[in-house]
């Protein structure tokens, strides 16, 4: 049995980022600064709540009367109950016989074109770590872009603004910054294990490398540019934020409505109409939260009875991250150019250069993972290379200027007046030669 090496990691970084932003806040409201205190303990509390909803309602976690584990998700302790029920499966499994036992059958990845079905005995101790691992992956998620993402930048907005970092507050960077990698990780292996349930998917370490890596560079520079816009401009902050936000919290809805397809009934038979649309209103707001700081693995289709677009679209993340490194770019442009003297020691032409370098680092390592590390690159109909050649041509052919014919006279065309039958023909005899001197027929001979 697999040891549950994820659940762990995602408890000590909830537990780490939460204990380090109660610590903050308190030393805030030491220093009289009520406003940061407020929200620090907002960004900390609010993924939290998050969390406990996740486990109560979509995992079940007091499916049955169990008052005290809904007391311990009151008190903001569900993950830590969790993370006991996980470890005492764990270590109890194999020491008796279970009764009953489940058979799956998964796809192996196609060896000479040829792709072989195996079955596998599922226990019921093996099958509630599953539970508990998709359950702590979401948490993850969550806790990621919704809780740490915010929290990591209004934590360096402060830094930019006192021009000092405090080693708790540089921690909390650290352990926030690490979250949202992890959330971003979690997020593209669940998008992988949901679009490939019927393969046995197994990821290598250079996979969760490139991952990693894609995702530091990509979240970091982000984070970053817009750190240092939100503190010369801060009137156009909000607008940037909003628009960015809710252009993607209402894109799966749009794409909804274009399909015409009836309300999504089957995401839950105890839910009502009202507690779908929340449902899915919720899962919106996160879609919106993750592609505010990065492209979403997990690409929502309402009209889906998955509610998840398992096709492989290059277009989309092409379009995406060339929008994205435009308006990173303009940002960084318009903070070159009303920058205060916040900024007077710092190169900020070479900073510029390096945000950009580090955006286009991150697509690197992007381009590496599917071409090469992907575990279920075998499958895809065409590989991102192929799919990113044919979107640029499209693009260069879409940006291309149309031809101009310019018109041609028909009295050109005409054979001068007074000219006889053997001029016009030496006539027609020059223009079929294209005009060559050496052979053209002179109209005077």
């Amino acid at each position: 049995m697999k040891f549950p090496g994820s659940v762990l990691v995602s408890l000590l970084l909830f537990v780490g980022e939460t204990g380090t932003a109660l610590y903050l806040s308190s030393t805030y409201r030491s220093a009289g600064d009520r406003i940061w205190q407020a929200l620090t303990l907002l960004f900390a509390l609010l993924p939290c709540v998050l969390v406990q909803f996740n486990l109560v309602f979509i995992h079940r976690d007091v499916s049955r009367d169990r008052p005290l584990v809904l007391l311990l998700h009151i008190l903001q302790l569900g993950p830590i109950v969790r993370y006991m029920e996980v470890f005492y499966i764990y270590f109890h499994a194999g020491r008796f016989e279970e009764p009953y036992v489940s058979i799956t059958k998964k796809r192996q990845m196609p060896k000479d074109g040829h792709s072989e079905e195996v079955e596998k005995e599922v226990g019921q101790a093996e099958g509630k770590l599953f539970t508990h691992r998709s359950a702590f992956s979401r948490a993850s998620v969550i806790q990621a872009f919704l809780g740490s993402a915010p929290q990591l930048t209004l934590q360096l907005y402060i830094c930019v603004l006192q021009q000092e970092i405090t080693a708790a507050r540089g921690i909390f960077m650290v352990l926030s910054l690490l979250s949202i990698v992890y959330g971003a990780l979690r997020c593209n292996i669940l998008a992988i294990k949901i679009k490939y349930d019927d393969y046995d998917v197994s990821v290598k370490a250079a996979a969760y490398l490139c991952i990693f890596l894609w995702r530091s560079f990509e979240i970091a520079t982000r984070v970053v540019v817009l750190v240092l816009f939100s503190s010369v401009l801060q009137i156009w902050v909000l607008p940037v934020v909003l628009l960015n936000f809710f252009g993607f919290f209402f894109y799966p809805w749009i794409l909804f409505w274009q399909s015409k397809s009836p309300f999504p009934e089957n995401i839950e038979k105890a839910l009502t109409r009202v507690g779908t649309t929340i449902v899915l209103c919720l899962l919106t707001f996160l879609y919106a939260g993750i592609n505010m700081f990065c492209w979403s693995a997990v690409q929502l289709k309402l009209n889906d009875p998955d509610l998840i677009n398992k096709s492989q679209n290059w277009y989309q993340l092409a379009v995406y991250y060339m929008l994205r490194f435009i308006e990173n770019a303009f940002l960084l442009l318009l903070w070159y150019v009303y920058k205060t003297d916040v900024y007077l020691y710092v190169c900020a032409p070479l900073l510029v250069l390096q945000l950009l370098i580090g955006y286009c680092m991150a697509i690197l390592f992007m381009l590496v993972f599917y071409q090469f590390c992907h575990p279920c690159r075998k499958l895809f109909s065409s590989s991102i290379s192929e799919g990113l050649l044919s979107c640029f041509k499209y693009l260069c052919f879409a940006c291309k200027p149309p031809k101009v014919t310019a018109p041609v006279d028909k009295a050109d065309l005409k054979s001068p007046d007074g000219i006889g039958d053997d001029a016009q023909a030496s006539y027609k005899t020059n223009e079929s030669q294209n005009g060559n001197p050496h052979q053209s027929v002179s109209f005077n001979a």
